[in-house]
């Protein structure tokens, strides 16, 4: 439970933290579209540079980084492994029956390995530097313009502050569920990978039926406070955008250009 993430907040006073929820979310968004354009050496130094530079600024130990990195290892290596035996572009240089390893595949693999790296190492920085109420405060001010289209962002805002504070608690919920089952005998280590599969079952019918009785409970809560909706609440977290704000969104369209400027 200490390697979870996702809704997980480091406490400090760093540069990144002290950002405005609102510029670090577009930066995110800005920073996995320019990513794409990074398709050589040089632009992947450039942005693997300033992706490092972030995270020392940040002042967080790189182990929550390799933390959030762990769970996603295997669907890598699976993009990875694709792309260095199915591609074949290029000169080969190891092959076997259909199986082809070329140049290009290589350089392809290593590339899209880095990509998956930076952007789950971004996506982390905003999660541990940002409050999951700060970014859903974020979230609702972005939508907020597009209410005249009945879009709801209160609730799109809400919906995103519930899912990230229950994270942790259906962690412990599948936590406990599991105890329960190796306490009666269930072993979800044995047989094949369809028994496996099986053995998720006694897992996965509590834990829903868990999340619907919690929701359920959480739903009368707010009815007997007399929740409303968006409409004529005051918030008592109020945003505030700074230089260092703009700065952070000028710095990623700098950084943006220099990589559309040297891509291939």
């Amino acid at each position: 439970m200490d390697k979870l993430i996702i809704g997980r907040y480091i406490t400090g006073n760093s540069l990144i933290h002290r950002m405005d929820p609102r510029a670090k979310l577009l930066a995110m968004f800005f920073y996995i579209v320019i990513i794409f354009w990074a398709n050589n050496w040089l632009t992947y130094l450039i942005i693997s540079s300033f992706t490092f530079l972030i995270v020392i600024l940040s002042q967080i130990k790189l182990s929550f980084f390799l933390d959030g990195i762990r769970p996603m290892i295997w669907i890598i290596l699976f993009s990875t492994f694709f792309q260095i035996f199915f591609n074949t572009n290029g000169n080969i240089l190891w092959s076997w029956g259909i199986i082809k390893i070329t140049n290009i595949g290589l350089m392809q693999a290593v590339m899209i390995f880095l990509r998956f790296i930076l952007i789950i190492s971004f996506s982390t920085l905003l999660t541990l530097t940002t409050t999951p109420l700060s970014l859903a405060d974020a979230v609702e001010s972005l939508l907020r313009p597009l209410v005249i289209f009945k879009v709801p962002a209160h609730e799109i805002g809400l919906m995103l502050s519930l899912s990230l504070r229950f994270v942790p608690t259906l962690m412990d919920d599948t936590t406990r569920i599991m105890n329960a089952q190796k306490a009666r005998g269930v072993d979800f280590g044995e047989g094949n990978l369809v028994q496996k599969v099986r053995s998720i079952i006694p897992i996965l019918i509590p834990l829903f039926a868990s999340s619907f009785k919690r929701a359920d409970a959480l739903a009368i809560a707010m009815e007997a406070r007399g929740y409303q909706g968006g409409d004529g609440r005051t918030k008592y977290r109020q945003l505030s955008w700074k230089l260092i704000d703009t700065l952070g969104l000028l710095t990623m369209v700098i950084l943006g250009g220099i990589l559309y400027f040297l891509k291939n």
